[in-house]
């Protein structure tokens, strides 16, 4: 099965030869390193840019304005706070223009904590995106839901923030991609850059075909009766493995919505499950302090107080000016498995 940095680079591929994608750059993205995380390794329209996030959003602006279609990458989000005027322009240009111009541009930039990466390399950057309106924030979890909505995010006249997180580019999926051979050892011969000198190696892709996630679709990962948890990018796994170990050691059923979409969100997946379960925990690794996830839980106060049997709860990062690079003070600022369970069986436990 493809990680979801092989998974990325099929959707690029397919995107660069069906879906019009005129450019692909950012820092590394070219060859012959195709990024930190090697997700645009062997691509035809990929290059290096210099080292500016602002002259990378700029450029990438300027020709989606244009009628291109490009993709750029920020090398790490933690390094996209110099740009946050330029992706206002990004988003609100639609609008303020009366129509005239749209920004079909993906901006992908790896997120969030997990590789030991400390203060510069460990940033989430969920809810200061989800404030940035007129442009669509996705999320992926899984290899399969990362090429899909990268699809999507191509297709799409909006532009799309596409956050990839850090501590999954490396993970499995449980699916094959449409067209990918299922041994991962052909998979890696054909896609995967030898190591040494690359200067004559050439992708060879295997043959593709359209798959796409719905922007603003959300979907559950594993059902469950007692218990919601709403989650995305790399919680959702987290999730999903304390719903299963509950189920298996009979401690109660959890039901895991991977949002996979921040902007637009789906609230009719997140209602239709809190409707069934009367219980949520929302669970994300932003900074608990006007996390993304508290606009989700006043909303379901307003339009659901009366159907909820306990209290809502947040599960998030701690109110830290930075992560460590120690992993015991990593393990402490951002959720763990072991904080997923307590929490889950907490709400499970509470009475109604």
């Amino acid at each position: 099965m493809a990680n979801m940095a092989q998974a990325i680079r099929m959707a690029l591929h397919y995107g660069e030869q069906n879906l019009g994608v005129t450019e692909i750059f950012g820092e590394d993205v070219g060859p012959p390193l195709g990024g930190v995380f090697t997700a645009t390794q062997g691509l035809e329209r990929s290059w290096n840019s210099p080292l500016d996030e602002r002259g990378i959003v700029g450029a990438a602006l300027g020709l989606a304005w244009a009628g291109a279609r490009p993709v750029v990458e920020i090398q790490f989000v933690d390094y996209i706070f110099n740009a946050i005027d330029l992706l206002k322009l990004c988003a609100n240009g639609h609008w303020a223009s009366g129509g005239r111009y749209k920004a079909p541009m993906v901006l992908m930039t790896p997120t969030g904590s997990g590789i030991h990466g400390a203060m510069y390399h460990s940033h989430s950057f969920d809810s200061i995106a989800s404030k940035i309106h007129g442009m669509k924030v996705v999320c992926p979890s899984t290899p399969l839901d990362a090429y899909g909505l990268m699809l999507s995010a191509i297709k799409s006249d909006d532009p799309v923030l596409y956050l990839k997180p850090k501590a999954l580019m490396r993970a499995k999926g449980a699916e094959l991609i449409p067209g990918e051979p299922a041994d991962e050892k052909i998979l890696h011969e054909m896609i995967d850059a030898p190591l040494g000198d690359r200067s004559q190696w050439k992708a060879k892709w295997p043959t593709l075909t359209d798959y796409s996630v719905p922007l603003g679709k959300a979907k559950v990962s594993h059902p469950g009766e007692g218990l919601t948890l709403v989650t995305h990018g790399r919680m959702a796994p987290v999730c999903l493995d304390v719903a299963r170990r509950f189920a298996a050691e009979g401690r109660g059923s959890v039901e895991v919505l991977d949002l996979r979409s921040l902007i637009p969100y789906d609230w009719e997946a997140v209602k239709a499950s809190v409707r069934k379960t009367g219980r949520v925990v929302f669970v994300n690794e932003e900074t608990e302090i006007s996390n993304f996830a508290e606009h989700l839980i006043r909303r379901l106060v307003d339009e659901m107080f009366y159907e909820l049997k306990v209290r809502p709860r947040l599960l998030a990062g701690k109110a830290c000016p930075g992560i460590g690079l120690s992993p015991n003070l990593e393990y402490f600022t951002q959720p763990q498995t072991a904080d997923v369970e307590r929490v889950a069986a907490e709400a499970l436990a509470e009475a109604a």
